[in-house]
């Protein structure tokens, strides 16, 4: 009777933290993901931890996956997927310590524009003369925030810090998640767009019905350019790190929860050791 209980209130909490994911406005493939990596850790966690969820089981678990060759994609799925349910039942505490053992993968390296992409990039859109998709690329080019963030962001969010203009990022609750500082170049095009748009109030971005754009819309307006989202704030990541922008600061300023998305780039970067070398002892 009472592994029947507790069928039933894991069923319950299940229930539960699918709406929750829903109003963290997560997708359908997420929501499905994460439900079926908890299914399958609870049916794994049944035989050796009865079904708990505490860090030696989570461990356990990843070691597991690891153990059977699973893809370092998928290790991380679980891990992340594992570190949501914990945050919404209000135990994060509980992946502070989780070592996740991720192979090395060639397919891992994020695809970036080279310097002479982006200034081509650059100057096909400017020649469309559209300003609201040039003062979008310049954002997401040279700030590195994700399309949804893009998408939050009102005109309220542009703001001065430290005397340099900047942008706020928001979270899904609407919490400030960081500071982005802005670059003269996005600053201009920025400026062109607003100056002709004076009365523009809420939304920073509209589609051309009059309301806030979406995601799918500036994915479908940079299929033009043979660009996506991803390319972009992967680019911006990737230029901090290869002008010496220490890891922590380049983790902060793409809102990475983990500083082993942004360790990515760095072994997409080129080392000259006799450079560095010079640089330490000279």
């Amino acid at each position: 009777m009472e592994r029947h209980n507790e069928a039933f209130d894991q069923e319950t909490t299940f229930h539960s933290f699918t709406e929750w994911l829903k109003k963290q406005k997560k997708s359908e493939n997420t929501i499905k993901t994460y439900s079926g990596v908890l299914t399958q850790f609870f049916e794994w966690a049944e035989k050796d931890f009865e079904g708990h969820l505490n860090a030696e089981s989570i461990q356990a678990y990843l070691d597991h996956l690891e153990n059977n060759q699973r893809s370092a994609g998928t290790i991380e799925k679980h891990y992340m997927a594992l570190k949501v349910y914990c945050k919404y039942l209000g135990q994060s505490s509980l992946m502070i310590n989780i070592d996740r053992k991720i192979n090395e993968q060639k397919n891992d390296i994020p695809e970036v524009l080279t310097l002479q992409e982006q200034k081509t990039l650059l100057k096909d859109v400017e020649a469309d003369g559209n300003l609201r998709n040039t003062a979008m690329v310049y954002i997401m080019l040279h700030t590195g925030v994700r399309v949804s963030e893009l998408c939050d962001l009102n005109d309220s969010d542009l703001v001065e810090k430290d005397e340099k203009k900047a942008i706020v990022v928001r979270n899904s609750k609407n919490e400030v998640d960081r500071v982005v500082p802005l670059s003269q170049e996005a600053i201009q095009h920025i400026d062109y767009f607003l100056g002709a748009n004076e009365d523009l109030r809420g939304p920073l971005f509209l589609s051309s019905y009059g309301q806030r754009i979406t995601p799918r819309s500036v994915q479908y307006m940079l299929k033009k350019y043979h660009v996506n989202p991803h390319k972009l704030r992967h680019t911006f990541c990737q230029q901090l790190i290869d002008n010496g922008v220490e890891l922590q600061t380049v983790s902060r300023l793409a809102g990475h929860k983990d500083l082993n998305m942004t360790k990515r780039y760095v072994k997409n970067k080129e080392v000259d050791f006799g450079q560095a070398i010079d640089q330490a002892f000279s």
